[in-house]
């Protein structure tokens, strides 16, 4: 019995370093990508903002613009952010509490997000012009690898609805169009990484971006409605930015939220890996 015992342990030791290797070596591999991500971004060319930009936009949008940004602010290449939060791996099941950190640049349009929660580390992405969804079982063994043209397309309308801590990205120009719906909502136009993107995007009175609504994949073949929303705006860094977004899927007409992230440390710079 105590041998029985004896090997007990000493397979249960090698599993936990087998394990503890494996989530080093993502987390090794994690920095590479990020780097690879900024070096990029980092060769933006300088611009700034100015009020005159907003001339002939919806009146909704410039109330956005100027709620948000302060003249003369210079363009953002990107951000890192570390959130925490919960999370759901079905939309039926209870919330899980996530910590997560995230990576975007502007131009060309990327993003690294990884999240962790206690049984799980999920990685969303949209690097080269290719979105993908890996999860590892306690951040080791690979469990879920998601690619193609669907998550390339999903995981670029995710990059464009998370612009909202990116604002300089949704200023107009010859890639990004407004078009008026009423007082309090607008249409979003984005051309980027080859695919057309659309929202309809609201705002509350104060002139805060609140809402985005699309339609995005679920699963392998059925498009639904799926909806960003933005609270608790703050001063952080010269940009008023939302700290507080969840993520829903809308199916029979109700609204499935799924994930709800709060900022807690967000970065323009250096673009660097936490």
């Amino acid at each position: 019995m105590k041998k029985f015992a004896w090997s007990l342990a000493m397979v249960g030791a090698g599993l936990a370093l087998s394990v503890s290797y494996l989530r080093r070596r993502a987390a090794g591999q994690l920095r590479r990508d990020v780097r690879r991500l900024f070096a990029l971004a980092a060769a933006v060319p300088h611009q700034t903002y100015h009020e005159a930009q907003l001339a002939g936009l919806p009146a909704p949008v410039q109330r956005y613009f100027r709620h948000v940004l302060r003249e003369g602010q210079p363009y953002l290449r990107g951000l890192r952010l570390r959130h925490g939060g919960q999370f759901k791996t079905d939309l039926k099941k209870p919330w899980l509490a996530i910590a997560g950190e995230q990576y975007m640049s502007a131009h060309p349009p990327g993003f690294i997000w990884q999240g962790s929660t206690r049984w799980f580390v999920a990685r969303d992405e949209y690097t080269a012009g290719h979105g993908r969804l890996t999860v590892r079982l306690l951040g080791a063994v690979p469990i879920v690898h998601g690619a193609g043209p669907h998550f390339d397309q999903g995981e670029l309308l995710r990059w464009l609805a998370e612009s909202a801590w990116l604002p300089t990205n949704l200023l107009p120009s010859e890639n990004v169009t407004w078009t008026a719906v009423d007082d309090l909502s607008a249409r979003l136009t984005c051309r980027a990484g080859g695919e057309a993107l659309a929202y309809l995007v609201h705002f509350n009175a104060r002139g805060e971006l609140t809402q985005a609504e699309t339609q995005r994949y679920f699963g392998d073949t059925q498009l639904l409605p799926w909806v960003s929303r933005f609270e608790r705006y703050r001063w952080w860094h010269g940009v008023r930015i939302p700290t507080l977004a969840e993520a829903s899927w809308v199916l029979g007409g109700q609204r499935w939220p799924y994930a709800r992230f709060t900022v807690q440390q967000l970065d323009y710079e250096p673009l660097a890996p936490f």
